[in-house]
């Protein structure tokens, strides 16, 4: 038995396919045609841009947009003059073999973007790889394994699993283990939309297994058998239909309210990043949407999405949502999230810097052409505007008193525009937290971002190996800033949700619960099990654990004593 990170839920028992790469050896030749190998290169260029927008169709019949805007930037990046440009200008001042030059570019790339110290370019330095090598496997004339090939229930073993790879996952894969990745890793977060199981994170596995070999997969508890016994295998699949089970009895609650047995009720709503995702979450009873990213149209586009584009898509999303509230955020983009076709300054640490409500302040006409869309989508739904990445109440009322000023120019043209919009803001900076009384004089509502709470409030990157032992959602530390904006959100009449990936922990609900949260946003997918959470739990004793949590030293403490009062 090997241990990893369960990181999709879920149990299946299924023969192994082992995912193996080409071994691309590459050997550099010189004195060679330099035309011939142009056209060798320009051949393979061509045939990798075709083979990664057949990946992203057959990936649009099973993901929502925002998990396909990743093969837009690899799209974008194979079709990159400057990434070609170099390879071609190798071949021809050092009259080298293609392969060899597209190689040696690669490798420049990206070590040059794995020494920077951010998230987004290390990030990029895993894009190059993926495209470069899928190019190099093109000009060797080397088949990648084709995934959507498999026919037989099967788990999928693998070193780790690029989000080409994921995207071609079919109905026979009932699950995958890879030796590294975490819970916010590509193939994480696509395993849980298509709801497969997965583990990651499991050294080992690989050299453990072979294809056709039998395995026990168990996401649930991050486990993974190596050709178990009979019984083990049993127990195993009972598992599995324990928690299919499970699954199916949470159906029932789908239409009901989420309110605790001495009736205090809050709303489970879902994260989208497009109006693809609306269906999962009404199938899931979400009662309204805590967090449609806006950023998605503007990565899939080639330009600043007009006016009337956005508007659209705003409609549309409103009008799916049948009345219930949709909270959108306004345009989050920097830090990890570029645009090809805006110039972002070059910093040290872009997650610090120039982004989010930062750009959208210095950048008005971009501002102004949203907050419009939005606000002529309004009368088609109910909208909640939220201003990302807020840290002094200076931003804030300078951002509504925009939305303010093209409110009224619109009305002023005849247009309407609704008169209920709600206008609040993101709380993800702990200064934020910090003045949450203050900043409930102005803003209806918050909604807690925990990722980056959490990754500014210890000073750690998420995304690195080396600090990931400080992600702590549970850290009593964590707890007093949302128990701070929660109690400051109050003071003043306005309401609290949460829409980081702690709103869906199962460990987190009963905590956040008793510190008197109003919305939990989450995937859709994990919807009803937050509400059995809740509809199981009394508020009395929710506020009396969540007291007891943030007097605690640690984490673990923390954990233990939700453990205990859950019965895990």
């Amino acid at each position: 038995m090997l241990k990893g990170i369960a990181a999709s839920a879920g149990v299946s028992v299924a023969k192994v396919y082992k995912l193996e790469t080409p071994k691309v050896v590459i050997t550099k030749k010189e004195n060679c045609d330099v035309d011939e190998e142009l056209k060798k290169f320009d051949a393979a260029l061509e045939k990798t841009v075709k083979d990664i927008e057949g990946v992203k169709e057959r990936a649009a019949k099973r993901l929502a947009a925002d998990e396909l805007a990743v093969f837009d930037a690899h799209l974008m990046m194979v079709n990159d003059p400057e990434l070609a440009g170099q390879i071609q200008q190798m071949i021809k001042n050092d009259k080298v073999n293609a392969e060899y030059a597209t190689e040696q570019v690669a490798d420049q790339m990206v070590t040059m973007f794995e020494s920077m110290d951010n998230d987004y370019f290390r990030e990029r330095a895993a894009d190059v790889k993926d495209v470069t090598f899928r190019l190099k496997c093109n000009l060797l004339g080397l088949v990648i394994p084709d995934l959507t090939s498999i026919d037989e229930d099967s788990i999928i073993v693998a070193h780790d699993l690029t989000p080409s790879d994921t995207a071609q996952l079919n109905e026979y894969v009932k699950g995958f283990a890879t030796e590294i990745g975490g819970k916010t890793s590509h193939s994480a977060i696509m395993a849980n939309s298509l709801e497969i199981p997965a583990v990651v994170g499991c050294p080992g596995v690989m050299d453990a297994c072979k294809t056709g070999d039998v395995i026990a997969l168990d996401a649930l508890d991050g486990e993974v058998i190596i050709n178990p016994d009979e019984a083990t295998i049993q127990a195993y699949k009972d598992k599995a239909a324990a928690y299919a089970k499970e699954k199916e009895e949470l159906q029932v609650l789908v239409n009901q309210e989420t309110v605790t047995p001495d009736g205090h009720k809050v709303d489970i709503a879902g994260n989208i990043g497009g109006f693809d995702d609306v269906a999962g979450v009404l199938k899931n009873g979400g009662e309204g949407v805590g967090l449609f990213r806006t950023e998605f149209l503007y990565m899939g586009s080639d330009h600043f999405p007009t006016e009337d584009e956005q508007f659209e898509a705003y409609k549309k999303v409103l009008e799916g949502m049948q009345g219930k509230r949709v909270v959108v955020r306004t345009l989050d983009i920097g830090g990890d999230k570029k645009l090809s076709y805006y110039q972002f300054p070059e910093e040290m640490n872009p997650f610090l810097g120039y982004r989010a409500i930062r750009l959208c302040l210095k950048e008005q006409d971009v501002f102004r052409t949203q907050l419009r869309a939005l606000c002529r989508a309004s009368v088609y739904g109910r909208l909640a505007i939220m201003f990302p990445m807020i840290a002094t109440i200076n931003e804030f009322r300078q951002a509504k008193a925009i939305y303010e000023e093209e409110k009224a120019k619109l009305i002023a043209e005849g247009v309407k525009v609704a008169d209920d919009i709600e206008v609040g803001m993101m709380v993800e900076i702990p200064a934020a937290a910090a003045l949450a009384d203050q900043f409930s004089k102005y803003a209806d509502f918050f909604s807690i971002g925990t990722n980056d709470l959490i990754q500014y409030s210890m000073a750690a990157d998420r995304m690195s190996e080396h600090v990931s032992y400080l992600y702590q959602p549970l850290n009593p530390s964590i707890l007093r800033l949302v128990k701070m904006t929660i109690e400051g959100a109050h003071k003043n009449g306005s309401w609290c949700g949460m829409c980081g990936a702690m709103a869906g922990d199962e460990l987190a609900a009963p905590v956040l619960l008793g510190l008197g949260l109003d919305e939990f946003s989450m995937s859709a997918t994990q919807i009803l099990r937050a509400r059995k959470t809740i509809n199981n739990m009394s508020y009395a004793d929710a506020q009396a654990l969540a007291a007891e949590c943030v007097e605690k030293e640690t984490m673990e403490e923390v954990q233990e004593v939700i453990k205990k009062r859950l019965g895990k």
